[in-house]
């Protein structure tokens, strides 16, 4: 008799679809207002307005980020209306 657990066995037909950091699309655009909890409103170069929140790294080396500093905005394929801010040029 061999013995199984349940939690040893994963089944092999489910595949999941990971999105990787190179998955995302990268957008610039310029910070148009900054709202509350961290969140900034993005007016990028096409056009589109996206919210943005800091990235970690970016809050680690505290890289301050204010109305009018153009910045680098990574976005879900899936999701374009949010995003995140990966970089202050």
């Amino acid at each position: 008799m061999i013995w199984l657990s349940k939690f040893s066995v994963r089944p092999l037909c489910r595949e999941r679809s990971i999105l990787s950091r190179n998955d995302l699309i990268q957008l610039e655009g310029i910070i148009a207002k900054v709202l509350g909890g961290g969140t900034m409103e993005i007016q990028c170069d096409n056009n589109i307005t996206v919210r943005g929140v800091l990235s970690g790294r970016m809050k680690k080396h505290r890289i301050k980020v204010m109305v009018g500093d153009r910045v680098q905005v990574s976005v879900s394929p899936y999701d374009t209306s949010h995003g995140l801010i990966t970089y202050r040029f």
